[in-house]
Order: C-alpha cells, then sequence, then structure tokens
C-alpha cells in the first residue's frame, strides 16, 4: 500500500482544514516545496497534492507552489482542485505532473474523464468525496443525491488509474478514516481505491492495509502534528 503523504494548497501555503471547512485552516508551512521536500527526504513515493482554492474557483490557483514542488522533488505527484477541462489537464501533465485528480467534472461532465482517460493513460484519477455516502462537489461546497459506488461502477470501463475516496466527515478531524466504507468501495470496482480522510495513526494505516483491497492512503495533518512518522510508517508498511 502506497501512503500519500498530502500538501493542501491555500493562498500559497501548505495548510489543512477541518471537514473541508475553508474556515477552519491551519497553516504548517509557508514554503509548500520545502514541505514536500521533507516529504521526499523521509523517503516517499509519491505527493498528494490538492489546489483548495482552486476547487471553490472551478480553475488552477496555486499553480506556482505546485510548479516549484514539481521542480523541486524527484518522486511523481498527483494534483487535484479546479481540473475541469482538457486544456488544464494537458497543461498540468506537460509540465510534470504524474497524474491529474478530476473530482467535479466526474460528476458533471463524466464524458471530459472518459476522454481524458483515452489520451493520457495511467494519468487521470478520479476523486470521490462524500458525506454518508453521497457525492458532494465544488470544493465539497454542492452535496448531491449520487452514492459513491455508483458513480465509481460507471467508470469502470473508462481506464482511469485510480479512485480517491475521501470521507469528508472525516477529513482533518483526526478521528480516523472510514475503513468499511472505503474497502467496500474497493471491493465493489475493479479500480485501485485510494483511502482519504481521517488517517491519523500509523494503527489506522495499518487496518487500512491489511484491508488486502486498499491501495493506497493520503495522510496529511498526522504527518504535520506528529502523529505519523512518515519515515517510520513507510518501513512499516513496506515489511
Amino acid at each position: 500500500m502506497i501512503l500519500y503523504p498530502a500538501i493542501d494548497l491555500k493562498d500559497g501555503n501548505a495548510v489543512r482544514l477541518v471537514h473541508g471547512d475553508m474556515d477552519q485552516t491551519t497553516v504548517f508551512n509557508d514554503d509548500p516545496a520545502a514541505q514536500a521536500r521533507a516529504f521526499v527526504d523521509a523517503g516517499c513515493a509519491w505527493l498528494h497534492l490538492v489546489d483548495l482554492n482552486g476547487a471553490f474557483a472551478g480553475e488552477p490557483v496555486n499553480a506556482a507552489p505546485v510548479e516549484a514542488i514539481l521542480k523541486a522533488c524527484p518522486v511523481p505527484a498527483q494534483l487535484g482542485g479546479g481540473i475541469r477541462d482538457m486544456a488544464t489537464i494537458e497543461r498540468w501533465l506537460d509540465k510534470g505532473l504524474a497524474r491529474v485528480i478530476l473530482g467535479t467534472v466526474a460528476v458533471e461532465d463524466p464524458d471530459l474523464v472518459r476522454e481524458a482517460a483515452r489520451a493520457f493513460p495511467g494519468q487521470v484519477a478520479v476523486g470521490l468525496d462524500a458525506r454518508n455516502g453521497k457525492v458532494a462537489t465544488r470544493g465539497w461546497a454542492e452535496e448531491t443525491d449520487i452514492m459513491v459506488t455508483d458513480l465509481a461502477k460507471s467508470f469502470e470501463d473508462a481506464g482511469i488509474a485510480a479512485i480517491i475516496y475521501t470521507d469528508i466527515l472525516r477529513d482533518g478531524a483526526m478521528k480516523g478514516p472510514n475503513i468499511d466504507a472505503t474497502a467496500a468501495l474497493a471491493r465493489a470496482v475493479n479500480i485501485p481505491v485510494i483511502a482519504s480522510g481521517g488517517v491519523s495513526s500509523m494503527a489506522d494505516l495499518t487496518a487500512l492495509q491489511k484491508t488486502g483491497v486498499i491501495s493506497g492512503a493520503i495522510s496529511g495533518r498526522a504527518l504535520y502534528d506528529g502523529a505519523i512518522d512518515l519515515g517510520e510508517a513507510l518501513k512499516t508498511l513496506k515489511a
């Protein structure tokens, strides 16, 4: 199971939110590239980046820090937030991003997801963010009546690289991930599923890994707070 350290970007800083609320922001580093290098130095194989402002604006906002991270770090990175058209997808991949994460457009324009996955094999992931099993879009501000599993199944033949499943009510709250729901989703589809939201301890990571069906886990606040030691966690997951 791959551990993805998360760098959430707001106003050029590396931050964490609570439950996706932009008004509940903690700034952990005003130099996101330096934070990314620290994660790489600890041994991570991937980076997970989110343009929080972009998720609300519908277009990239924190391009400068993302580009600085891509230049500073030799490991692949995936990015979500405000990526809603082919031109933006192409631009990010041309700049060296390994994988784009499409969230809102997976609901509003699923054909774009399919088109992008065909054009860029292995470089398109879908981000499914949910409250109580129902998908939320536009920076989690808008809720739908679409069930996560139903939307995920609709992309099984699209050739997407991964599904990143976030339980919004767990995100940033340090209360543990929704292991049962994430594992159930992973068993329901043939697409690799990455767990996000609430991963706050080594025990959480071990529990996710023990399901045998979850391919990755994203953690943010726990790494910044020291609840998870990244180097030790990577060693444990490899053992």
